[in-house]
């Protein structure tokens, strides 16, 4: 009746260890570290840049713990500050050289965990901190939503103006008014057939009809799906781009996410320079598009025997190759519309272009003139200039075309696009909220965080064991195991543990023990009716699951709730939360049993159970005070 089959022993042990291996992390502090990250949205961080990080740190006699490439920077731990200092000059200056003001990478002081090997080898790795532990930069932003919907607007009075003129049909004039597009006609028959060729080809606005006699208009407006669409794409890019800025911080675990419709949340932990941190977000870049310059001067001038030709510059490539570019700029990022990887008709990776109707006329003739000419790609950072890409340009190019490479990776396409589309902000974006948190003060946070869980454990404990007795025990050490699984779990999800979360899992602590509760209290029931003790923890266990399963279940709603519909401190309370719901149905009820059944499932005659003093509501004649002999307080 009460003994579990040899498999969920075995299941359980190995939920037990996977629990101490994944919460383990956690528990050896951090390392002083230093990491390597690109300085340039146009330079990668492989393993050609761990490989010279490594030679650099050798040179000087440093040993690290280890130097690792991950998530696209290279880490190397120290045992020390001082090796830490000494290997941080070393590596800058086989980087970057004597290169200050522009350096190709950012090589920053960092903290990382002291795991062992062994541990990171099974991808267990520590839970990250939030700003309020670790301390850093914390900004609000707020996103000029109406100069994206402005410029949505622009962009398609000129793509209108365009379309008209190719379908012959004439107009007297194109005006912006806010965000909608006017259009005047001198005549009924040529306005219904703008009107039905716009309302065909431009579905993203909605298009009626006013005025009368020689005064007829045509205004435009976005339709509220588009609205949405267009303020979803721009805070997407800003983020995107933000996250490519932040990595010049040498941040390791940047959050960046949106907070509502038109804000975004940037918590930099670790970052204690706040004017650095807003001057490299806020930064503005620029994308150009010109003629590669393929002349005998540009040869020679490669080829180092002879000078730049005049009306051009020299630029280098990602790979590294110097690039000979005219100064004539035959469009900017402005005219650029969207960039996406994919694939061209011969099965090869390509980066597909979108430009608006001014830029699809610039290419058309541009591109006419130029075929197999090269056009590079510059995207400008801080004054200075990178070619992301030089391709080939094969026939005539309109408002849609595609960039091919002959050895271009799906991967690389994928990045070009990126750099496309994220050079710049899609939208202007104002810091309305700044804070700072010092290290001092997160450490502080931390310490009264681990000091308020681990005596509410204690004082939980304690409870159970003085008065539910044997039972209590196998409560809290059911306890303990949902806390070292709910560790493990935020662990693994590699989760960002805050002030929040901490209470979250003190919060959690309560909640799993009242699980417990109710199933003591409920063999007690079954024993106060007379019921054997094997019997009573039966259906103890049994009767109290349905009770433990509504309250459970009516928590996770709410948690849930939570989780949908907040953000920031309040996501990662819920996600804690949540996750402590889940745990603690295994351990309160799975967990427990199992210790129950093998401390009392392979006794026969079973005469007493030790689940403190088992009262009956009446007193029976000849049993003094009215105490059941079934059960004993020991």
């Amino acid at each position: 009746m009460n003994r579990y089959p040899l498999w969920k022993y075995a299941l359980l042990v190995v939920a037990l260890l996977v629990g101490l291996i994944y919460t383990l992390p956690n528990l050896f502090g951090e390392a002083p570290a230093v990491q390597v990250s690109s300085a340039k949205v146009t330079v990668k961080v492989d393993d050609a840049v761990r490989q010279r990080v490594e030679q650099a740190i050798k040179q000087v006699g440093v040993t690290p713990d280890f130097v690792h490439l991950e998530a696209g920077s290279v880490r190397a731990r120290f045992h020390d500050t001082d090796a830490q200092i000494k290997a941080k000059d070393a590596i800058a200056k086989a980087l970057n050289g004597n290169e200050t003001s522009d350096p190709t990478f950012i090589v920053a002081l960092n903290l990382v965990s002291r795991s062992p090997a062994w541990l990171t080898s099974l991808h267990a790795f520590p839970m990250y901190l939030g700003l309020d532990l670790r301390g850093g930069v914390h900004f609000l932003m707020q996103v000029d939503m109406k100069a994206a919907l402005t410029k949505k607007a622009e962009s398609m009075a000129s793509d209108v103006r365009t379309m008209l003129r190719d379908k012959n049909i004439r107009h007297a004039g194109i005006t912006r008014e806010g965000n909608d597009v006017a259009i005047n006609f001198r005549d009924e028959a040529t306005r219904t057939q703008a009107l039905n060729l716009l309302r065909e080809q431009v579905p993203d606005f909605a298009w009626t009809a006013t005025g009368a006699g020689t005064e007829l208009r045509l205004n435009g407006s976005l339709t509220p799906q588009a609205e949405i669409a267009v303020q979803d794409a721009a805070i997407k890019q800003n983020i995107t781009t933000l996250h490519n800025r932040v990595n010049e911080l040498g941040v390791a675990e940047p959050v960046i996410l949106q907070q509502g419709r038109d804000r975004v949340v940037v918590q930099l932990p670790g970052v204690q320079d706040t004017a650095k941190a807003k001057d490299i977000i806020g930064r503005t870049a620029t994308l150009e598009l010109r003629m590669v310059d393929d002349s005998a001067e540009a040869q020679a001038a490669l080829a180092g025997t002879g000078p730049v030709p005049f009306g051009t510059e020299r630029f280098t490539e990602r790979d590294g190759a110097p690039i000979i570019v005219k100064r004539q700029v035959v469009l900017t990022g402005d005219n650029l519309n969207d960039a996406q990887p994919g694939f061209d008709e011969n099965h090869q990776p390509s980066v597909n272009l979108k430009v608006d109707a001014k830029g699809a006329r610039i290419m058309k003739d541009v591109s006419r003139e130029s075929i197999g000419k090269r056009m590079a790609i510059i995207l400008f950072e801080k004054g200075k200039g990178q070619v992301v890409t030089a391709p080939v340009i094969r026939g005539e190019l309109g408002n849609s075309f595609s960039i091919t490479g002959g050895n271009m990776s799906a991967q690389e396409a994928s990045d070009s696009a990126l750099l496309l589309r994220a050079g710049s902000l899609a939208a202007p974006m104002e810091i309305i909220e700044e804070r700072t948190i010092g290290p001092s003060l997160g450490k502080d946070n931390i310490d009264k965080g681990i000091a308020s869980v681990t005596w509410g454990f204690v004082a939980v404990a304690v409870f159970m064991c003085l008065y539910y007795m044997m039972f209590g025990v196998f409560s809290a050490v059911a306890l303990g195991f949902n806390l070292l699984l709910l560790l493990a779990v935020l662990s693994m999800l590699q989760a960002t543990l805050s002030l929040p979360g901490i209470a979250a899992i003190a919060l959690v602590l309560g909640m799993a023990i009242d699980a417990n509760v109710l199933i003591n209290e409920r063999v007690r029931e079954e024993l106060r009716a007379g019921m054997a003790p094997q019997q009573a923890i039966h259906a103890g266990y049994e009767r109290a699951w349905a009770t433990i399963l509504d309250s459970n279940v009516t928590t996770l709603i709410a948690g849930l709730a939570l989780l949908a519909f907040g953000s920031g401190p309040i996501k990662g309370f819920a996600v804690v939360h949540c996750l402590g719901i889940i745990t603690s149905m295994i351990s309160s009820v799975m967990f427990s049993r199992a210790l129950v059944n093998l401390w009392y499932g392979r006794r026969k005659r079973l005469k007493s159970v030790s689940i403190g003093t088992v009262w009956k509501p009446d007193a029976t004649p000849g049993t003094p005070d009215g105490d059941a002999p079934a059960a004993e307080a020991r």
